[in-house]
Formats: structure tokens, sequence, C-alpha cells
């Protein structure tokens, strides 16, 4: 059986991410840093073994070229061995532009490296 022109539930493409970007996310006294391995305008994976439940609350905080972006989101799931999927919440006024910017950089590179 094919699967062929399966929309995705997604409603904006995510972009793996090759480079070393880190962020700052925590809840409740807890923080951890760790390696982004996607990132969308919605969300983002991070690699990480500090699992936290679906439905919980984070906050996180990029330091990166574009500049500080703050956001909350939300553990939509987690893989044991992997990481976890987040959903932005909110963001930040200085941080809505700094993540474009941030996700045009890195599809940037994405496909500049596919172009190779």
């Amino acid at each position: 059986m094919r699967l062929a022109n399966v929309p995705s539930r997604r409603l904006s493409s995510r972009i793996g991410v090759e480079e070393d970007v880190w962020v700052l996310w925590g809840s409740q006294g807890e923080e951890d840093v760790s390696r982004i391995k996607d990132l969308s305008i919605g969300g983002l994976f991070l690699q990480t073994t500090s699992l936290k439940p679906a439905g919980v609350s984070v906050r996180l905080h990029f330091l990166v070229e574009e500049g500080e972006i703050k956001a909350e989101a939300m553990v939509r799931h987690a893989k044991p061995g992997a990481g976890v999927g987040l959903k932005f919440l909110a963001l930040s006024e200085q941080g809505k532009p700094r993540l474009a910017a941030l996700l045009a950089r890195l599809r940037g590179l994405a496909q500049s490296r596919q172009a190779s």
C-alpha cells in the first residue's frame, strides 16, 4: 500500500538543523540546554534526555546570531532516547522577526548543502 500525497498535519514545514543551534529551556525550576534538531515557525524538536510529559509548558531562550529569542512552548510529544517536540505558544515581539531570520538562515544553509 502506497501513501502518496498524504497531507501533513503541520501548518509549517520543518527545517532540519545541521548546525549547532542550542536553546536554554525549562519548566518548574528545572533548566537544561539542548541542541535543536529541527525547527519551524510553529515549533521545534530538541535532542535531550530530559523528557517532559505532553502538555507541560516550558520557557525557551535562544541566543543566536539573529539576537535573543524568548518563547513559551508546550510539550507535544517525548521520544525516549531522542528528545521532545515543542509547539510554540507565544514569542516575544522582538523574537518574531528574529525567529523568521533564523529560519531563513537555516533554510539557506540547508539549500546550499543540498546543491553541493
